[in-house]
Formats: structure tokens, C-alpha cells, sequence
């Protein structure tokens, strides 16, 4: 006989379990229902509209960069770059350690700045974390697609310099742009672009170089491909720039420095346009396009030689006997000398007879009776003791600002430093201390507080053989190409030095000629020039002797060696070019840095066309 109880009790056991799990079903369910269309609506929404309609950017070209020949020198070449959009990907963590088994050239600092561009990106933004794949990588990753979900490999534009290091402190680079520069940014301008100028030229005319961003709305399958175009609005490309750069003087330049850290500069004394800016060591900056690695950027920052270093722009060396044209000029204006004046140089001076230091000569033994044209031409120390110390600080550094020490040259690539023009409100305000007379002396002979970049040289020198007229020092020569290229003509913007009467002009130009002829001090560099020119020597003095001690090179340590530097200008009649030279650490100016500003001189009368 069935009992009724047991199996009612079961059934309703049987009932109730079965309801508690229909009951947790459902529950699980409008969750589930509940985190779509609540939690991920955004995600799905935003998925569901690009399986329809998906509007992409169309980054611009940027702009290409020539010289004044029209040779390129930052171009733009097709790259292939794996790229990753975060929202399609299973499982980051796991796809980011697949790549790198199959690419161990993705280092574990790509992948680090990879997850630095996560914090910043767009929703369903693809993001870069390998450029420059080749054939081999791309077969790779192709084969394994399907272990790789929300990775692609993209066909993307890429700066490039094709003259490497050989232009890297005039040009600059572009490097992926950080959160930093995404604040100051137009981001809808900069939508898809992956690099911004970071210094030189490319940092400085980073408006005129980028373009304008372009639009396609495309209509695409639930597998992102493109079905078809609905719309597009064509990207404007950046504006290209023609230099005043001759590659040619500019390899040139980097020929004769070699591997001695140094600077040459040359310019059109007629306009300011700068032909060739080389300071060594350089470095190759494609890496910094793709960004390089953090033990290659150690290596070039702690390299003692400072490889990084715009010593054109940033240098700032004490300009030594380079200076004493325009002093001298400066001296016969404010009538402290003539033509005429002589003096006596026995090989010192002393501000005061009954003094025990004395401020030596270069020459020992003392030049005997000198004026001011000897005196630049033997660059005759104890003449410009005197001349500074009767001039007086304040006057000195009143005039010289007119040739532009110790004031920014306005050239067009930034971050230029202005050296050091001092007087005695400078040394007040940044020494809290007064100024004294032998601080004076040693200024006459550009030593002491006073420094100068070697732009700042070359521009002087420029302005002795313009007769005066300071022109701003400019790279760009034209914006855009062919016949709607804008000239930019900066000569409206010229200065002028102090007054000065002709003749006094003609004596300091004429007394710089004689410093590269017969019994000059750069005779022996420029012995058999088939060209006419002027110059002046300088030689700095790092290391501290004793007054009565003899320089000797062999025992001072490299790094402590004499600067040596020099400036010049051809043809001496009507001058086309002006150069400066600085050689750290090289000696004599006119034995070291004298030959190699002949040599620019010379190889550049010899360009077929060098206007």
C-alpha cells in the first residue's frame, strides 16, 4: 500500500527545488540582461554603431623639409605597425606575452609605454605598440591571427632622416606625442597622429609642418571591415619648408670636426640665412621617431661628450680675442683711442705700477710698440687690457649688445640660450658682490664672466663685414613649394650697431685681413688661399697657471685644455659668407680651429652656385 505522505513530501520537495533553481535561472539572467544593456550598454552601443557606421581620421602628411637645392632632409616613408584596440582584446595581459614570444624584438619597455598610451586613449582607439615590422614579423603575426583577437598590423606614415646625425642639432626630430603635449594640443586636429615635433626645426614650425586633419565615414561588416566610403573629407598636408641649409657645406662641416666636440657655423652675412649649424657629437634621431630604448637614451645622456647638447644654440663659451674688433671698434668711437695710439707691451699689464700681479700676454716675451691695427693683427693681449680698463665695463657691455652678445639671436628654432654680457648691475644682482677693475682687464680679452654662444660669434663677425648691420639669424627660408612658396625675408628686421665713422670701420675690417696675411696670426692657416678674407683667433684658457708658469699642454687633462675658436669672413670685398668656429679643448684657435674655418671658406667659394 502506497504512502500517500511520503510521496506528497516528495513532490513537494521535488516542486520547491525546482522552483528555487528556475527562481536563481532568472536571477542569473537579469543579471546577466541587467550588466548588457546597464553596465556595458556604452561598450555595446558604441560597438554596434561601428559595426554600421564607423567615422575614421585621416591624419595629414607632414610637411617635408629641403635645403636651399632642394635636397630632402626629413622625408616621410610607409611603416607597418602592430597595433592593438584594448576593447577587442580577450585578455590583454596574455595577447601582450603571445606577441612578445613570437616577436622578442617587443621589448618589456614597449610594452610599459604601451600601457602608459591605455591611461590616455579613446574608446575603440588603436593604439601603436611596435613600428617597423618586417616581412618576417608580419608573416608571424598573420599565421597566428587567430590567437591575436583586436590585433592588426597598420600601414602608417613615418618621419625619416635620411642624413642621420649629420643634421640632428638644425632639424630636430618628432616623437609620439605624450600626455604633456596632448594638453596644449588641438586634439580633434591631431586625431590619428601619432608624432609632434619635439625640438629644433620640427618643434619650432610644428603648425606649419602638421596639416589638417581629413574625415571618411565608412559603412563596415560586424568584422570591422569596410563595406563601403559614405563620405570623406580629404586631410590638408603640412606645408613643406625650404631652408637656407646647403647640405653640402653643412656635410662639409661635419667633415672637419669629426669626432672632436665642437660647433661650426655659417651664414649669409647679406640676409642672416644660416647655410650649415653643426654640433658634435650628434646622434641619430630615427630611433627617437619610434621611439627608442631607454638604455640607448642612457647610453647618449650620461656620454661624457654630451651628444644631446646644442652646443650652436646652447654653448656658451668665453668668446676670448675673437672680440677684439668690435672692442677695438667700440674704443676708437668713444674716442679712448686713435688710429694712432700706441703703447708699449712688454708681455704684461698691470692696472697699477706699484701692483705685484700682472695680467700676461699670449706672448711672453711682449710685442714691443703696437696700435690698434697691430694689435688685432698679432691679437696683442696688453693693448686690450688697457683699451677695456679705460673704457670701463658699463661702456663695453652697453656696446657690445649692439653687436648682440648677451641678447637671444631670434633665430627660428627655440631653446637658444643669450650668454653672458656682464656690467655691474649683472654681477649685483647674480653675485651680490661689486665689480672690480681687474674683472675689467680680463673682459678685454673676452674672458671672465663674459660668454657667448657661437651663433652669437658668427652674427658679430657677420655684422663686421655688413658694415655694421645686424641681420636676425634665420633657417626657414620659405614656406610651401613651388610657386606658392612664401619667401620669408627677415631683413626688415635688421639692427645697427653704435655709430661709427667709415674710416674707424675700414680699419677694423682691413686689420682682420691682415690676421690670415704674412706676419697675421692666422697666416700660416691660410697661406696660399686663392681667395680674399678676414679673421680673428681665439684661444681660451680653462685650466688656472701660476703668473709666472708656463702653459703646458701635455700636463693639463684633456677636458681642461684651451678652447680654441675662430671667425672669419669671404670674400674679404664683398662678403657672401661668414663662419665660426669653436674647438673645445683643442689648443691654439688659430692652429685648430683657424684651418678648418679657411677650409669652409674655401669649399664653399668652390660650390658651383653657392647663392
Amino acid at each position: 500500500m502506497k504512502n500517500h505522505i511520503h510521496e506528497t513530501n516528495l513532490y513537494r520537495n521535488r516542486t520547491v527545488i525546482v522552483g528555487l533553481m528556475v527562481l536563481v535561472m532568472l536571477a542569473v539572467l537579469l543579471t546577466r540582461v541587467a550588466y548588457l544593456q546597464v553596465i556595458k550598454h556604452q561598450d555595446y552601443q558604441t560597438l554596434s554603431n561601428q559595426n554600421r557606421i564607423k567615422l575614421e581620421p585621416l591624419p595629414p602628411n607632414r610637411g617635408l623639409l629641403y635645403d636651399r637645392n632642394g635636397v630632402i632632409l626629413a622625408n616621410n616613408r610607409s611603416v607597418y605597425s602592430l597595433e592593438l584596440i584594448p576593447e577587442r582584446v580577450e585578455n590583454m595581459e596574455q595577447t601582450l606575452l603571445t606577441i612578445q614570444q613570437l616577436m622578442p624584438k617587443v621589448s618589456d619597455e614597449h610594452i610599459d609605454e604601451f600601457k602608459e598610451s591605455l591611461k590616455g586613449a579613446r574608446r575603440f582607439q588603436s593604439l601603436s605598440l611596435f613600428s617597423g615590422l618586417d616581412d618576417f614579423d608580419k608573416a608571424r603575426i598573420a599565421v597566428n591571427q587567430h590567437r591575436l583577437p583586436g590585433v592588426s598590423i597598420e600601414a602608417r606614415i613615418q618621419r625619416y632622416y635620411p642624413f642621420g646625425e649629420n643634421m640632428v642639432h638644425m632639424l630636430g626630430y618628432v616623437g609620439r606625442i605624450n600626455n604633456r603635449e596632448l594638453a596644449k594640443i588641438d586634439t580633434d586636429n591631431y586625431r590619428g597622429t601619432r608624432h609632434i615635433g619635439k625640438v629644433g626645426l620640427e618643434k619650432f614650425y610644428e603648425d606649419e609642418l602638421h596639416g589638417e586633419i581629413g574625415y571618411q565615414e565608412v559603412e563596415t561588416d560586424v568584422r570591422g571591415r569596410v563595406l563601403r566610403v559614405l563620405n570623406r573629407k580629404n586631410p590638408i598636408p603640412g606645408r613643406d619648408i625650404q631652408l637656407h641649409i646647403d647640405s653640402r657645406l653643412q656635410l662639409e662641416a661635419q667633415r672637419l670636426l669629426g669626432n672632436r666636440r665642437g660647433v661650426i657655423v655659417a651664414v649669409d652675412p647679406r640676409d642672416g640665412g644660416v647655410m650649415a649649424l653643426v654640433s658634435t657629437p650628434g646622434y641619430d634621431p630615427n630611433p627617437f621617431v619610434s621611439g627608442i630604448s631607454s638604455k640607448a637614451y642612457k647610453a647618449l645622456l650620461d656620454s661624457p661628450d654630451r651628444p644631446l647638447f646644442n652646443r650652436a644654440l646652447r654653448g656658451q663659451y668665453s668668446p676670448g680675442s675673437t672680440i677684439k674688433p668690435m672692442l677695438g671698434l667700440l674704443a676708437l668711437e668713444e674716442g679712448t683711442v686713435t688710429k694712432d695710439t700706441r703703447m708699449w707691451d712688454p708681455g704684461f699689464f698691470k692696472i697699477k705700477e706699484e701692483d705685484q700681479h700682472r695680467y700676461r700676454d699670449w706672448d711672453r716675451d711682449g710685442h714691443g710698440w703696437v696700435n690698434m691695427f697691430s694689435s688685432i693683427r698679432d691679437s696683442c693681449d696688453t693693448y686690450f687690457y688697457n683699451l677695456a680698463l679705460n673704457l670701463g665695463i658699463d661702456k663695453i657691455s652697453e656696446g657690445m649688445r649692439t653687436f648682440g652678445f648677451g641678447e637671444y639671436t631670434d633665430i627660428d628654432m627655440g631653446e637658444e640660450l643669450p650668454g653672458i654680457m656682464p656690467d655691474r648691475g649683472w654681477k649685483q644682482a647674480n653675485h651680490n658682490m661689486r665689480w672690480f677693475p681687474g674683472e675689467t682687464v680680463i673682459v678685454g680679452i673676452g674672458q671672465g664672466y663674459w660668454t657667448s654662444t657661437p651663433l652669437q660669434l658668427v652674427s658679430a663677425t657677420a655684422a663686421i663685414a655688413n658694415n655694421g648691420i645686424v641681420y636676425p639669424l634665420s633657417i626657414a627660408r620659405g614656406i610651401g613649394s613651388g610657386e606658392n612658396m612664401q619667401l620669408i625675408d627677415r631683413r626688415s628686421e635688421a639692427t645697427t650697431i653704435f655709430p661709427f665713422k667709415d674710416s674707424n670701420m675700414k680699419l677694423i675690417q682691413d686689420a682682420m685681413r691682415a690676421v690670415n696675411q704674412f706676419k697675421g696670426t692666422a697666416f700660416t692657416a691660410f697661406r696660399g688661399a686663392k681667395f680674399s678674407s678676414a679673421g680673428k683667433s681665439g684661444t681660451v684658457q680653462l685650466a688656472s697657471i701660476g703668473q709666472e708658469d708656463e702653459y703646458e699642454e701635455e700636463l693639463v687633462a684633456e677636458r681642461l685644455r684651451d678652447n680654441a675658436l675662430f671667425v672669419a669672413y669671404a670674400p674679404f670685398e664683398k662678403p657672401e659668407i661668414a663662419v665660426a668656429v669653436v674647438v673645445e679643448n683643442a689648443g691654439g684657435g688659430s692652429t685648430n680651429a683657424g684651418p678648418l674655418a679657411r677650409q669652409m671658406l674655401e669649399y664653399f667659394l668652390s660650390l658651383e652656385d653657392p647663392s
